[in-house]
């Protein structure tokens, strides 16, 4: 990182950043660029790792990328706000924001695929008794990205 006076790198911190974004982009290579798709997200400590949950159609290009290419970078970043100065080279943006990457897998285990949705549900909603149709979670895609690497920064 260029900048070390921005990093965060105590764990409650990059947790708590997680915890405060919106939407998570999983960057896919594709031939001779990338593909980028926002998700809605759930995060999770599992076995002292990093783990997020994603749901979504069980066919399209995002599915065909995960089967093909288990190894993805995400983003997520949030509390934007523009700092204002008398001169236009004054102007700076507030944010946080977290790189990474990790490996990504769809999960098949339809008690996997609950409690992944639960998870996901609370980041949004706080709420943790959730209830699922079968038929919703058959339907389902949930995919699991397990985090290998990840960068936190901010500026305020």
């Amino acid at each position: 990182m260029r900048r070390n006076d921005r990093e965060i790198t105590e764990g409650p911190v990059i947790d708590q950043v997680i915890r405060s974004c919106d939407c998570c982009r999983l960057g896919f290579p594709e031939g001779g660029g990338s593909y980028i798709v926002p998700l809605n997200f759930g995060f999770t400590m599992e076995e002292g790792r990093r783990v997020l949950y994603f749901h979504g159609a069980k066919e399209g290009k995002k599915i065909r990328l995960i089967r093909e290419l288990p190894h993805v970078g995400f983003e997520m970043d949030t509390n934007h706000k523009v700092n204002e100065a008398e001169t236009a080279c004054g102007y700076s943006f507030r944010f946080r924001s977290i790189i990474g990457q990790g490996h990504v897998c769809l999960v098949e285990n339809l008690d996997e695929k609950r409690k992944a949705l639960q998870i996901i549900m609370e980041h949004y909603s706080s709420k943790r008794d959730w209830q699922f149709p079968e038929a919703a979670v058959e339907q389902t895609a949930v995919i699991k990205l397990v985090v290998t690497e990840l960068a936190c920064k901010e500026h305020l």
